[in-house]
């Protein structure tokens, strides 16, 4: 949603209720979240000096108590096979910070919903890959996020976001919206016809984890580049944050993402929408970091449905911030009125570039099995 921070709200306030010791010196937004409201908060201390502080948006995270209880079982996990894996490099796990009363959330007197996380320093996101080896770190990120959860039973977290990645869905909430309309420019006309165009492809995964093809697994939910963290030294990955969606779906979701995110060289928020393309050569890259980590627990069927992944996601992006637009710009942050329908016009040009290119991308994925 697009929800600012009340009047005169201060978060320096909020962050008292989750410093271990020393007093709060600065507190700066941070980050280009288009969800939570998201702050840095900085300590008067020698060690753990920062960390970050959410406002969590009720209004997409209705039970955000659980999303908490998520974090915590992934982040428990995690830390326990950090443990007795054989990992060479380092790898690190954002920590649930709790209040004096042992609560891992503050709601404040107004009911806002706050949390803490540990900050990850000496370590920085992506908002583009310049380079092939950034590409093939994010694969692996990927790949060592999926791997360290692929012994964790999905049913032992909830689902806090029900309909999450279900593109049918979205396209029954497009449909909802469609006779509100705004003016039929050239550029609205545009994603009416691509929509239209691909309605009967929406429900490939869903009808692939109904036919027992796909497992329901757990997957981010959201590993866009900006999720990942780079090492500022070895230029190596080193964790995958923001976990509020962290939850079971498919790992499908996850890579088809990944890979709308990082072949992109443009970015989702590019105004040259008619430029965008999809880089094949990144894929490659994403693809075999991520499956130097992955293979191992990978099906058959999994590769299969790779292709389809990647094209249905970043149509699936494209119609979400259509919609959005449609119904006047009520969940996704946004800068101007035209903002969303910007950002629908960006992924339905890159799902044209991944339809161009359907032969190759295929061939790659055969390539690498």
């Amino acid at each position: 949603m697009n929800d600012p921070l009340p009047s005169g709200f201060s978060p320096w306030v909020v962050a008292e209720q989750f410093k271990s010791a020393g007093a709060v010196v600065d507190v700066q937004e941070f980050g280009q979240g288009n969800i939570n409201s998201t702050f840095l908060v900085t300590l008067d201390t020698t060690t753990d000096q920062r960390f970050i502080l959410q406002r969590i948006n009720t209004q997409v995270f209705q039970q955000p108590q659980l999303v908490m209880r998520n974090i915590r079982t992934y982040s428990e996990h995690v830390c326990q096979r950090l443990q007795t894996d054989d990992c060479q490099r380092r790898w690190e796990v954002p920590r649930v910070l709790l209040t004096p009363a042992q609560q891992d959330h503050w709601i404040s007197p107004n009911g806002d919903f706050w949390r803490a996380m540990s900050f990850i320093e000496t370590a920085h996101s992506l908002q583009a890959i310049a380079t092939p080896d950034q590409a093939e770190e994010v694969g692996y990120a990927l790949g060592m996020f999926h791997h360290l959860i692929s012994d964790l039973p999905a049913e032992q977290l909830a689902d806090t976001l029900e309909g999450f990645h279900i593109t049918p869905q979205y396209l029954q909430q497009y449909e909802q919206v469609q006779a509100t309309q705004a003016d039929l420019t050239p550029e609205v006309e545009y994603c009416l016809q691509f929509i239209g165009d691909r309605k009967r492809d929406t429900n490939i995964l869903e009808a692939a984890k109904a036919d027992g093809k796909l497992q329901l697994r757990l997957m981010h939910g959201d590993p866009k580049i900006n999720n990942i963290l780079i090492d500022t030294d070895t230029q190596q990955a080193v964790s995958v944050i923001d976990l509020d969606t962290v939850k079971p779906g498919l790992i499908h979701y996850d890579i088809g993402d990944c890979l709308r995110s990082g072949c992109n060289p443009l970015g989702e928020e590019t105004e040259q929408w008619e430029m965008v393309q999809f880089d094949l050569s990144l894929c490659q890259r994403i693809l075999q970091g991520y499956l130097a980590v992955a293979q191992s627990f990978l099906t058959a069927y999994d590769y299969d449905y790779l292709y389809d992944a990647i094209r249905l996601i970043a149509f699936e992006l494209g119609l979400r911030f259509f919609t959005d637009y449609l119904a006047g710009n009520v969940y996704f942050k946004v800068k101007h009125p035209e903002h969303n329908l910007n950002r629908a016009l960006v992924q339905f040009k890159l799902t044209e570039s991944i339809e161009a290119q359907a032969t190759d991308i295929q061939a790659l994925i055969q390539s690498l099995r």
